[in-house]
C-alpha cells in the first residue's frame, strides 16, 4: 500500500518545517486529496498513526478533505465534475478530457505547538 509513503513523506515534511519554523509537535494536519489521486484517504487514517508513532506529529489528527475530479472537455467546452481519470464527459459522452483538478494531494495546513 503506497499510503504508508505517502503518509511517511507527510511526516518528513512536518519535521523539517519543524526545524525551521521552530515547534515541537504537530497537532493535526489538513491534506488535500483529490478523487482522481490514487490516494485511499481510509488507508491514509489507517496508515498515518503507525506512521507518526515517536514522531513529532505522534498523536496528531489527520484531516482529510476529498477534492472533487475536473476535467475539460474540448467537444462541448464545459468543466465537468468526474469520478474516474477515464471517465467520458457527462455532458456529451466525448473522451478523452483533459484533466484540470482533484488529481493531486497536498498539505492544506498544520496545527502546531
Amino acid at each position: 500500500m503506497h499510503e504508508v509513503s505517502l503518509c511517511e513523506s507527510i511526516i518528513d515534511i512536518a519535521v523539517e518545517r519543524a526545524v525551521s519554523d521552530q515547534f515541537n509537535r504537530v497537532v493535526s494536519i489538513r491534506l488535500e486529496i483529490g478523487q482522481l489521486s490514487c490516494a485511499e484517504p481510509e488507508a491514509m487514517r489507517f496508515a498515518f498513526p503507525e506512521v507518526a508513532r515517536e514522531t513529532i506529529a505522534e498523536g496528531a489528527a489527520l484531516l482529510i478533505e476529498q477534492v472533487p475530479g475536473r476535467a475539460w472537455c474540448n467537444r462541448c467546452c464545459h468543466e465537468v465534475f468526474i469520478k474516474q481519470r477515464y471517465d467520458s464527459c457527462p455532458e456529451c459522452e466525448h473522451y478523452p478530457l483533459d484533466i484540470r483538478g482533484g488529481d493531486a494531494m497536498r498539505i492544506r495546513d498544520m496545527e502546531v505547538e
